[in-house]
């Protein structure tokens, strides 16, 4: 069960059974790439990305989007993934960005008194 899951529990049935999941903590998102079970006992794989937001009442909330991805596809689904992740590569090089909570926000001790 996602981490941030245990608050919501009971809330969101889930499909399969769980038999292995990776999360992958990305700057301000987390992927869990889940392997999962069919009741005929066949794996197939679900990434999950989720991003925590504030909702209007001040309570945090995980923004979810999945997909579910088959035995038969992986082939097909890598070599697309391949191709446009190297595409992204060449037409725009990485940058490494490093994230920090509140980056870029000021806090009330920041105070530019020339500004005053």
């Amino acid at each position: 069960m996602y981490f941030e899951d245990f608050d919501n529990a009971g809330a969101q049935e889930r499909n399969g059974d769980d038999v292995f999941s990776k999360p992958v903590r990305a700057g301000k998102r987390t992927y869990f790439f889940d392997v999962k079970a069919t009741k005929g006992n066949d794996y197939y794989l679900t990434v999950t990305e989720s991003k925590r937001r504030v909702d209007k009442d001040g309570r945090f909330v995980y923004d979810k989007h999945k997909i579910f991805l088959y035995k038969e596809d992986f082939e097909k689904f890598t070599e697309g993934l391949e191709e446009v992740i190297k595409f992204i590569k060449d037409k725009c090089p990485v940058t490494e960005r490093v994230y920090t909570e509140g980056a870029g926000e000021k806090s009330f001790s920041d105070v530019d008194f020339d500004q005053l």
